[in-house]
């Protein structure tokens, strides 16, 4: 299984940098697991203007048979169990690769979730799209927790 999360922008801050790779490194014993970032548009003018340029790039990184789901502070709702039966469903369907899309701080065009096979919302809070990767990687690391019956998940 590959599972790629396609971000809007750059981890700027080294204690963002450092979380994102752990969690990496966890998920490495269940799941291949990259991060591509986009380049984030500047915070000026319209915001469907800038969800559009983002959304172009985004889409320009995904592949035909990919399987994406997209984050949405109004998609589906789910437990970290829930989660981890998604996922595990999913992966028996044989996609390729799993590919979780984070918008930028004005979120994602309608174009991104169209194309999604899932829209999940984590709450109905906004997040930093920064905090959002973190959180993200680990749900997937306790996902796989849960579904091999490891004691990190309480």
């Amino acid at each position: 299984m590959q599972i790629v999360v396609l971000t809007v922008g750059k981890l700027k801050e080294r204690h963002w940098r450092e979380a994102e790779e752990e969690y990496r490194k966890r998920i490495l014993s269940h799941a291949s697991c990259v991060v591509e970032e986009v380049q984030d548009e500047p915070d000026q003018g319209a915001a469907e203007r800038i969800r559009e340029t983002e959304a172009v790039r985004l889409l320009a990184k995904l592949r035909e048979r990919d399987h994406v789901v997209a984050l949405d502070s109004r998609g589906r709702k789910m437990t970290s169990q829930g989660f981890s039966a998604y996922l595990d469903a999913v992966s028996a369907q044989g996609c390729g690769r799993y590919v979780f899309v984070i918008g930028g701080s004005r979120g994602l065009a309608s174009s991104v979730l169209d194309r999604a096979d899932l829209t999940l919302s984590f709450s109905e809070f906004t997040f930093p799209h920064q905090l959002m990767r973190i959180i993200l990687l680990e749900q997937i690391y306790r996902a796989f927790r849960i579904q091999t019956g490891a004691p990190y998940h309480k």
